[in-house]
């Protein structure tokens, strides 16, 4: 992982850890936290068949309860999305390793993620790719997502506030796109900022309705290879009027 620099411009299930009125439970040690990613990934992505021997040493390496609210977490390595605020999640842990998986991330790739959310996804991305430019819609989010990644130490993550709709033009094409909400349909500048032989992850579908997590393939000539991986849930993707 390279770290330092980042830069931010302007553009469910909820897990109780205990019954109310107990006492609250000391905050795990940093080689506690360590155990549980360990566990996290050999209980609910390995054996759920996620194999990429990079994918699973980054889902090992992000400390995942640092990015989530403070009040829960204790629940952060927990087989369930967690809220974040604004009506956001973060994603079970289980689908961020698949969609990074399917994704098929190089060393040498450039990735977009939209979606930004605590960050934790582009913090996975990260480790596994040449450069990470992801954009998140709600401010509060973004900015609160660009002190945690500072803190980290993450140098090759740049962020914007911004309508994920419209991508990040000046700086495609991307090999790799992940889009963490779900669109109805999936924006075309999207796919024109994807780039030849490049790949997609995202969830396509109406909120409450049928979602299907999609990967979407370009081929040389423009054409689109399109497949319906399993369905899903997410909150919708936010697109300014």
């Amino acid at each position: 992982m390279r770290r330092k620099n980042l830069f931010a411009m302007p553009a469910v299930w909820l897990a109780v850890g205990w019954l109310l009125g107990c006492a609250p439970r000391q905050a795990p040690s940093e080689p506690r936290w360590e155990s549980l990613r360990q566990e996290m990934v050999a209980r609910q992505i390995e054996a759920r068949g996620v194999r990429d021997s990079r994918v699973l040493a980054a889902m090992r390496s992000v400390p995942r309860h640092l990015f989530v609210p403070e009040s829960l977490r204790r629940e952060a390595y927990g087989d369930f999305p967690l809220p974040i605020g604004d009506g956001q999640t973060i994603s079970q842990p289980y689908i961020v390793a698949l969609m990074t998986e399917l994704a098929r991330p190089e060393s040498s790739d450039r990735a977009l993620e939209i979606g930004t959310g605590s960050g934790y996804q582009a913090a996975v991305l990260a480790h596994l790719v040449r450069e990470v430019y992801s954009m998140e819609i709600l401010e509060s989010l973004g900015n609160q997502a660009a002190a945690r990644i500072r803190a980290l130490g993450y140098d090759n993550i740049n962020l914007r506030v911004g309508d994920g709709y419209a991508g990040w033009p000046e700086s495609a094409p991307f090999d790799l796109i992940l889009i963490t909400a779900a669109p109805e349909r999936v924006p075309p500048a999207l796919l024109d900022q994807l780039s030849s032989g490049g790949r997609m992850v995202v969830p396509v579908g109406q909120e409450g309705g049928v979602q299907s997590l999609q990967l979407i393939r370009k081929h040389p000539d423009g054409s689109l290879e399109i497949k319906d991986v399993l369905p899903v849930r997410f909150v919708p993707l936010v697109h300014s009027p």
